[in-house]
């Protein structure tokens, strides 16, 4: 089982970033897919999630919404965070999590937010 996250970096205040988490060894399809984050100093916290299914349901941290958006392609087993209007508070390493009868964890991308 992998997930690998991609598409972090150093991005303005203001700036965009997509990641990515590509996943492999397991039923993507079948899996409730979320992003989390975690800054230095701090406990992980929840970002975003998205159901499985033909019409999945989303659902954004107040501290997001707005502003980011997830998604999925399940043909690319593929689970997205688009990050618009950044601010330095955003920066964090993120994580990509799959969630079932059992959870697994990526190892995470750095996005840094900063002029």
């Amino acid at each position: 089982v992998q997930l690998v996250e991609s598409g972090g970096g150093l991005v303005q205040p203001g700036g965009s970033l997509r990641l990515s988490c590509a996943a492999s060894g397991f039923t993507f399809s079948s899996f409730f897919m979320s992003w989390y984050r975690q800054a230095p100093g701090k406990e992980r916290e929840f970002v975003a999630a998205i159901s499985n299914g033909a019409d999945p349901i989303t659902k954004v941290a107040d501290s997001a919404r707005g502003r980011f958006t997830i998604s999925r392609d399940d043909a690319k087993n593929t689970v997205y965070l688009q990050m618009n209007s950044l601010k330095p508070e955003d920066t964090a390493v993120y994580y990509c999590r799959a969630s079932e009868a059992t959870t697994y964890w990526g190892r995470g991308t750095q996005v840094t937010v900063s002029s």
